[in-house]
């Protein structure tokens, strides 16, 4: 199970971290959450982003496996270098914290946000967003110095 956490409106995601708590109430071993930044010049900066999240889970008793930055077009700056700059942000304060953590995207949003060849982030794992209806990685074709995914969508929620 994962669960929204952050969202981009630069607020906690009350349900989703409820939710973690239920899961793993019920004996779900494997629960993770996903970030979404807040990209408006009104919202903190990542550093803090990543903060409040993570010191907000731990307060509230919600046990998660990894955290994942949910990384899609949105509302990414046009300028690459920037985006650049601000997930490396995300990152290494996730790192700072000692969180495990990952990166959901798809060839297309990180071609769009950071440049399809942009490695800097490839030795965390990816959670491949694709919606092919397989249920494997076929059709995954390496993109930001991933050569696989470590988990694929292959479906939209219905």
């Amino acid at each position: 199970m994962i669960f929204s956490v952050w969202e981009s409106i630069g607020d906690y995601d009350e349900t989703g971290i409820a939710n973690i708590k239920a899961a793993r109430a019920a004996g779900w071993q494997y629960v993770d959450g996903y970030i979404f930044p807040c990209l408006k010049s009104s919202c903190a900066p990542p550093e803090n982003q990543i903060e409040a999240t993570v010191n907000r889970l731990t307060a509230e008793g919600a046990q998660y496996g990894m955290l994942w930055l949910d990384l899609e077009i949105f509302a990414w700056s046009n300028d690459q270098n920037y985006n650049r700059d601000f997930i490396t942000r995300l990152g290494n304060q996730l790192n700072a914290m000692n969180v495990n953590w990952g990166i959901y995207t798809n060839n297309n949003n990180w071609a769009s946000i950071v440049g399809i060849g942009w490695s800097q982030w490839s030795s965390k794992p990816l959670w491949w967003a694709n919606y092919n209806g397989h249920q494997d990685y076929s059709g995954f074709v390496p993109f930001g110095g991933w050569t696989q995914p470590s988990i694929h969508q292959y479906a939209g929620m219905d």
